[in-house]
């Protein structure tokens, strides 16, 4: 077959050469002309439409191991809009900042800065189910600065709490899970871009805060610090350090009105979290020990050092009490012992770094008019509450009832100003929510992006009253996916909990109000499913509660008895006295409270509903 005429002429062919040179021309430069909706750093001027937010920003926190990126961040709750300063230690070809459910690359919503190799973009994009970038077709990151400084380059932008976009990230209150990557590579396009195939982490942060000023401190006060004595921290990823520190003898009471973090500086990217236990009154004398928390040879006293005083999580700013309340320390029944607890996280297996890391606690000898308590609400540690396996989602809720809060509770009732939510690693969201009477009042505290792996005392934006006669209520959430046997409730790490430390005033002698399924309903239940699947040789009440959950045939109609059960049988009422013995009364086969009214969750605009107000 012949290709060419043997009539073409040498013109023909030169003008056929160049119209094809100048057809790719084209496609070359199509290929690489600016991203529709993203915005060219070149081009990009200062904004005038709306003032930039004060600077320094009141929060922030690192990112990735070695602290090369820092998240800074703002809130104006008056236009429900986050600003963020990202701030990387050395730029390469761009990075990735994102927002999803629980930190998951896949369904993410992202703001990326890349680079083609001749220039510069940012753009508001998304993660579909492989890892795969797409830029947005609505871009709601607004990009206010770019800028290179000597101690690194920094993004200025904003973002509202809703987008009304699908794709987006709704910021609520708590927990949100904060994706990040390098990007070592020029990209012709975004869409070349896979998660699953940059260096990426997740960070995890309280994003929206309380917009109070902090109170100003007395000018009396002290100051102590609980840190741990010079450790040398180990080079594998999780450690739990454990110390023990005592309070001077015969220290009189005092109040704790503020406390912060101290971190040895280099090592801000590797405390991961801090708390500080006030062991039990009655242990008269507790041993030095400092060591892993996980050791099997620690003093077994340590195990009565449990009652929570401070907590702080990376990212956290110092937590104030209240004006007219102080949390007590020192004094007549009270314990000189405090265990400190530091959770080291060291991904890159990082040897010989050393720390003093802690907590400073800010205390007066001038009292203020309430002492300030902690009182745990939710489930008692007992595995008679069990989840069953492979549940994408499961509830338990424990029940601080009225009778126990009429018979508990002060006539004024006591004020909630802040909380510690509380679970192990099968937990996905707690709430603890307010009744009185049979109707929801308000959400006292929420988290339905919690994780086990940052759990700290959270201020209330709104101190919640609660009465004599009250209800108190504490649902947790569960997936257990990924276990093939129930998963029931107690101390260790693969067990459960569902708990939530309410710090209030004035402090009562109510220490702990929670509930389980009455245990004589749960042997009728182990009973019955037994029989359903042909299992006439139940060993019920022969052996452990653990051991009969165990045996069961694990199927959706097994699972589903256990649910109606939990939300329908008679509970064992825990109304305990700081002295652990319950308050006088009968506490066993109490009703489950009935609530008939529920809160609606506030809506955005685009919800058709009303915008949550600060």
């Amino acid at each position: 077959m012949r290709i060419f005429s043997k009539d073409l002429r040498l013109q023909d062919i030169t003008i056929m050469y160049f119209t094809a040179l100048a057809a790719l021309m084209v496609i070359l430069v199509a290929s690489y002309q600016a991203p529709p909706n993203a915005v060219d750093l070149s081009s990009l001027k200062p904004s005038t439409s709306s003032p930039l937010p004060p600077l320094p920003m009141p929060f922030r926190v690192p990112l990735d191991p070695r602290g090369e990126l820092q998240l800074a961040w703002n809130i104006s709750y008056a236009n429900q809009e986050v600003y963020m300063e990202l701030r990387v230690a050395k730029l390469r070809r761009g990075v990735v900042l994102g927002m999803s459910d629980r930190g998951e690359l896949t369904n993410a919503d992202l703001v990326v800065l890349w680079d083609t190799g001749t220039k510069s973009y940012f753009g508001d994009a998304w993660s579909d189910s492989d890892g795969h970038i797409s830029l947005d077709s609505q871009q709601d990151y607004e990009l206010i600065e770019a800028k290179q400084k000597a101690e690194g380059f920094y993004l200025l932008f904003k973002r509202p709490f809703s987008t009304c976009d699908p794709r987006d990230y709704l910021i609520e209150e708590g927990t949100v899970h904060i994706i990040y990557g390098f990007l070592d590579q020029p990209l012709a396009s975004l869409e070349e871009l896979n998660l699953s195939r940059i260096h990426t982490g997740v960070q995890r942060v309280l994003m929206l805060r309380p917009d109070t000023p902090p109170p100003t401190l007395p000018p009396d006060i002290e100051v102590l610090d609980v840190v741990a004595p010079d450790v040398t921290i180990p080079n594998q990823e999780t450690t739990y350090w454990c110390f023990i520190h005592k309070l001077p003898e015969n220290m009189p009471k005092n109040h704790i009105v503020m406390y912060e973090s101290v971190i040895t500086p280099g090592n801000e990217a590797i405390v991961h979290h801090i708390e500080v236990f006030e062991c039990s009154p009655d242990i008269r004398d507790v041993p030095q020990y400092s060591g892993s928390c996980d050791d099997k040879m620690k003093p077994g006293k340590l195990n009565f050092c449990r009652h929570v005083l401070a907590a702080w999580a990376m990212g956290a700013e110092a937590f104030y009490y209240p004006p007219d309340a102080g949390l007590a320390m020192g004094g007549p029944g009270s314990s000189r012992f405090l265990r400190l607890e530091v959770h080291y996280h060291n991904p890159l297996l990082i040897s010989g770094r050393r720390d003093s890391s802690g907590i400073r606690l800010h205390y007066t000898p001038s009292l203020r008019q309430y002492d300030a308590g902690i009182m745990e609400l939710g489930l008692v540690y007992t595995p008679v509450m069990a989840i069953p396996p492979k549940q994408h989602t499961f509830y338990l809720s424990g029940y601080c009832t009225s009778k126990c809060t009429q018979i508990a509770l002060p006539p004024r009732g006591i004020f909630i100003f802040a909380s510690q939510l509380h679970t192990h690693l099968a937990g996905r969201g707690v709430r603890t929510v307010l009744v009185r009477g049979s109707k929801e009042l308000e959400v006292v505290q929420e988290d339905q992006h919690f994780s086990t792996h940052y759990q700290t005392i959270r201020v209330l934006r709104k101190m919640a009253n609660v009465l004599p006669g009250d209800t108190l209520i504490t649902k947790c959430t569960y997936n257990t996916e990924d276990r093939t046997k129930p998963t029931v409730g107690g101390f260790g790490i693969m067990e459960e909990m569902c708990v939530n430390y309410i710090h209030y005033y004035p402090r009562t002698q109510l220490e702990l109000c929670k509930s389980h399924v009455d245990p004589g309903y749960l042997q009728k239940y182990f009973s019955f499913i037994n029989r359903f699947h042909g299992n006439d040789q139940c060993v019920c009440g022969e052996v452990g509660v653990t051991e009969q959950y165990t045996q069961l045939y694990w199927d959706d109609f097994t699972g589903e008895v256990l649910d109606s059960l939990y939300n329908t049988a008679p509970i064992f009422m825990h109304c305990n006295q700081s002295t652990a013995r319950l308050f006088p009364g009968e506490w066993e086969k109490q009703p489950i409270p009935v609530v008939t009214s529920f809160l609606q969750k506030p809506r955005y605009p685009c919800e058709g509903g009303t915008v949550p107000s600060s």
